[in-house]
Formats: C-alpha cells, sequence, structure tokens
C-alpha cells in the first residue's frame, strides 16, 4: 500500500486516509491541465495478467492498458444495473464452482505466512 502506515487490521489508518484525500486535492487543478503520472503495484497474479495482455498485442505497455481499463470503468460508473448484474454473474459463478473448497483457517495460515516472508522486489517496466 505504498508509503503509509497499516493498521494492525491490515487498512491504512484514518489518518493516512485523511493525506490521501489531501493529496488528492492538492493535485486536482494541476491534473485537469496536465493529467496524472504515478506508480502503481500490482500483485503477481494481476501483473501476469497484465502482462499477458501486453505480450498479446492488446496494448502496447502497462501504462495503456491502465489509460483504458480505468476509462472503461468511469464509463460504466452510470451503469449500476450493469454493475448489479455482473457482481451477480460472478457470485452465481462462484456458486456453481464444483472444486471442493479451502478451509478458513487454512487461507488464514497461508495469508499470515505470505505476510511474514520477506517479499521479492516487484519487476519494473520502464518506458523504452
Amino acid at each position: 500500500m505504498g508509503n503509509t502506515e497499516v493498521e494492525q487490521d491490515g487498512w491504512p489508518s484514518p489518518e493516512d486516509k485523511t493525506k490521501s484525500v489531501a493529496k488528492a486535492k492538492g493535485l486536482r487543478e494541476q491534473a485537469r491541465i496536465g493529467g496524472l503520472r504515478f506508480e502503481a503495484y500490482l500483485p503477481p497474479d494481476l501483473a501476469d495478467w497484465l502482462l499477458g495482455l501486453v505480450e498479446e498485442g492488446a496494448f502496447l505497455d502497462p501504462s495503456e492498458a491502465v489509460f483504458v481499463i480505468l476509462g472503461e470503468h468511469r464509463d460504466l460508473g452510470p451503469h449500476a444495473d450493469l454493475q448489479q448484474e455482473l457482481l451477480r454473474r460472478m457470485i452465481q459463478s462462484a456458486a456453481d464452482d464444483t472444486r471442493p473448497g479451502i478451509p478458513a483457517e487454512e487461507v488464514f495460515a497461508k495469508l499470515e505466512k505470505q505476510f511474514a516472508a520477506p517479499q521479492p522486489e516487484p519487476a519494473v517496466w520502464k518506458p523504452s
């Protein structure tokens, strides 16, 4: 989660949320004129998916993918009925999944182990 302090429950503190809101407000006017450039971290599965799209030629680079995908997300915003239908389908798909479930204790143990282990350095895409 960047450089923010993380509370014991794994979420940013209220103070960090307040700082992020203030930072966004402070950058908004400049961003309206010149756009916004920022660094983003993608967890391994999402990074792998995105790089696969670049390899397939769907996008020139990760930056273009973020631009297009965020635009599509923004365009979907006014269509709450479509969002609800998508959510319903995703839930139904999960309910219909015939694979055996994983006990919660096993999931939490795996997560604790992952959070305790040192994290490898992420790959970095640099413009050519």
